[in-house]
């Protein structure tokens, strides 16, 4: 494995992420948001952004098409713009049309119903966008949306999706520990990938949070000069209904899909995992007390979710470990994040370590 000393374009893309997050951060500061409040109407407007930037491109080679076509434009048809994994926008979603919006009007509602319109006209997004934008005054969004239109519509796909990434870590810093519940730093996630090389094949997460683990994963297969859409086929679970959001929206941000679901692991297997996986990749909560084991019976046992029994003692590491244990295939491998207490637990815990 070789560092490899960033790019000029890196640098510069470093550059805007914190102009970008120390504009945005001042703004909250004055706004009596809290950072809960204020992250996911955020992120919003950048992916936005990045949606529209896509679809401008798009559509200008639609319209050159249309110039030497007999069959007619199709500039206005979704489906142009979904078979090359674009996101269609109609007039009134389009960054431009929002950034300029008539003096006195209500810029909340206008984005609200321009992120319903995107879910309208684009299913794999139903019900992920945030909608919130009406606790914002209306001096704030426009402010918000004038920093975001400083993001260059000529910056590569993935600059876009670094500062997403970039604002997705720095939201879960100033929410501290709960922040751990939703991001892993990149740091972690690169080595973890590294070690894995996910160059083909099922992956799963079943702490999925942002979906940081299948970001990176993607970011292995295109360095290796692979499209990640055909290579890899993504999972995940997450027990929070607003991180599901996230982790779909931060999926769209790389032009990826996934089958993410919200479950909590422990009890449900929404993705019938036992032994069907290359790779499992997570970052699952620490020490977790109170699991209700009697739940858990059912699926103890050779050839099902927790193989090697349930500990006696009220932790859950060793539920976590035998179900990346239990996911994997015959040649799968799994790289995830514990806690350091679990590499010399006794007991019930060592004996199931034994086994494993």
């Amino acid at each position: 494995m070789q560092w490899i000393a960033p790019s000029e374009k890196d640098i510069s893309t470093d550059t805007l992420e914190n102009r970008l997050w120390a504009a945005a951060d001042q703004l909250r500061a004055n706004s009596g948001l809290t950072s809960a409040q204020y992250s996911t109407p955020v992120l919003g407007l950048i992916f936005l952004r990045f949606a529209d930037t896509r679809f401008a491109k798009r559509r200008a080679t639609l319209e050159k098409t249309a110039a030497s076509s007999r069959r007619g434009s199709r500039m206005d048809d979704p489906a142009a713009y979904h078979a090359e994994g674009v996101l269609y926008l109609t007039p009134n979603a389009r960054f431009d049309k929002l950034l300029h919006l008539p003096e006195g009007s209500n810029a909340g509602k206008a984005i609200n119903e321009a992120m319903r319109d995107i879910e309208k006209h684009n299913p794999q997004l139903a019900g992920v966008l945030p909608k919130t934008y009406e606790i914002f005054t209306g001096t704030l969004l426009k402010e918000l949306l004038k920093r975001v239109s400083e993001i260059p519509a000529t910056i590569d796909y993935d600059a876009f999706g670094r500062i997403y990434e970039y604002f997705l870590g720095e939201f879960a810093r100033t929410e501290g520990s709960k922040g751990g519940e939703f991001y892993t730093p990149s740091s972690i996630v690169r080595l973890l990938v590294e070690v894995l090389e996910p160059y083909h094949g099922r992956i799963l997460d079943q702490a999925c949070g942002s979906g940081g683990m299948f970001v990176q994963s993607a970011r292995f297969v295109a360095e290796h000069k692979k499209n990640p859409s055909s290579e890899l086929a993504i999972h995940g679970q997450e027990k929070v209904a607003d991180t599901v959001k996230l982790c779909r929206m931060n999926l769209a941000m790389h032009g990826l899909e996934g089958d993410i679901k919200e479950a909590i692991t422990y009890y449900d297997d929404l993705h019938k995992s036992t032994g069907r996986f290359d790779f499992v990749l997570a970052n699952p909560p620490f020490n977790v007390n109170a699991v209700d084991k009697e739940r858990l019976e059912a699926e103890v046992g050779k050839g099902r979710r927790y193989p090697f029994g349930l500990p006696r003692t009220d932790n859950a590491n060793y539920l976590w470990i035998q179900l990346f244990y239990s996911a994997l295939s015959g040649n799968g491998r799994a790289g995830f994040v514990m806690a350091n207490s679990a590499s010399d637990a006794r007991s019930s815990e060592q004996d199931i370590r034994k086994q494993l």
